[in-house]
């Protein structure tokens, strides 16, 4: 074969390969696991975000007596969770949803699926700290017999937001002595789940505070040898003791307790108020100077603020004011400012029953907040996070 006619081959040759290679589709590749994965639920609008799921913590009541905490996680407008009774402690699965007026609907489930009860009511935020706040009756489900049959519910957040797995349960102490006429009825916090040793240690603190109180209670009560027995149907004596969650997170508890007593045959009930503010990140027990830089002059800071408040919400109708009495008990001592709580907002001052003024004006509380304390807050101490 001459040269001319190896030249002519290699042309027809190229050509063929040229016009084979652009008319051949290229190859099919799978998309990116992103797309094709992606499931049609999770797929929005152009520019839409899905909501993040918020997750709620409340407590309150079925009707006067049925005590509950409720967890919920709110997904726009969907809401899944769980409740339990205090007197039970079994959790019952909750699934319902919530509008755009806040009308209300959960309905909860056995643990075979069976529906067994509906709540409705109202989501609406409480305009006095900011937190969420349900209300509205509970019944039976739809169809069953009763369930024309309705009892109110009401329910408050809880500032918790703890990560992972961590909840914080309430447990009671309860006792009914018919021979010496009187009730206990006793609630603390305790933790649960989570990895941290400190939880432990908060524990015992707040178990062996309401212990100490229900021991010394019955203490008082313990008959005297030869004291002859209590009158069947007299009014007996009761001690109670609550508690109001404050703050709670990783690093920070912050809780209030309320404690409650009658002996009988006193005028009238006695109440005063005790805290227990925790570090979880160091586990100990927060005294008030730990929130502040050393040789800061707080209880000035907090004393002038308080006073000016109490003046204000302690004004008789006739405009008159307890003057002395607010300027003893919201003095800058130490004593004064013994109750005392961590919110997010701000620094939370309990004044008892008697401190501030008479009986009947009951107790008293102010929020310092920590604008007017930013000067004096520790930097490097557990409330300079909220004081940005």
């Amino acid at each position: 074969m001459n040269i001319r006619a190896c030249l002519l081959i290699a042309c027809l040759f190229v050509s063929f390969g040229c016009r084979r290679t652009a008319t051949t589709p290229p190859p099919q590749t799978a998309p990116p696991p992103s797309v094709a994965t992606a499931s049609p639920e999770l797929n929005h609008p152009a520019g839409g975000t899905a909501p993040a799921p918020q997750v709620k913590h409340f407590t309150g009541s079925i009707g006067t007596s049925l005590d509950l905490q409720m967890k919920l996680v709110r997904t726009g407008d969907q809401l899944s969770g769980t409740y339990f009774y205090q007197k039970v402690g079994k959790r019952i699965d909750l699934r319902g949803n919530v509008d755009k007026d806040g009308n209300l609907t959960l309905e909860e489930f056995d643990p075979s699926g069976k529906q067994t009860g509906v709540f409705k009511g109202i989501w609406s935020v409480d305009a006095a700290d900011g937190l969420i706040k349900l209300a509205g009756n509970w019944s039976k489900p739809p169809g069953e017999k009763g369930s024309d049959k309705k009892t109110a519910f009401s329910l408050h957040e809880e500032p918790i937001s703890f990560t992972g797995d961590v909840e914080l349960v309430s447990k009671q102490i309860k006792e009914n002595n018919k021979e010496l006429i009187y009730e206990i009825s006793a609630q603390y916090p305790q933790l649960t789940g989570g990895n941290n040793p400190n939880f432990e240690k908060f524990n015992q603190m707040a178990r062996a505070l309401v212990t100490k109180k229900v021991a010394g209670f019955k203490k008082d009560m313990a008959a005297e040898e030869g004291e002859e027995p209590r009158p069947e149907g007299s009014m007996g004596s009761n001690l109670t003791v609550s508690f109001k969650v404050n703050l709670a997170q990783d690093d920070l508890l912050s809780i209030k307790f309320d404690v409650g007593s009658y002996y009988q045959g006193a005028a009238h009930p006695n109440s005063l108020s005790e805290v227990l503010n925790y570090d979880l990140k160091n586990g100990k027990q927060l005294k008030l100077s730990d929130l502040f830089k050393p040789g800061a002059r707080y209880l000035q800071a907090i004393s002038s603020y308080c006073i000016t408040e109490l003046k204000k919400q302690m004004k008789a109708p006739d405009g008159t004011v307890d003057n002395e009495s607010i300027e003893n008990g919201g003095a800058p001592a130490a004593k004064n400012y013994q109750s005392w709580n961590i919110t997010k907002r701000g620094l939370g001052i309990n004044f008892d029953a008697y401190q501030v003024g008479p009986y009947a004006a009951g107790p008293q509380f102010v929020l310092v907040p920590y604008s007017n304390l930013k000067d004096l807050i520790n930097p490097e101490g557990p409330i300079a996070q909220f004081a940005k």
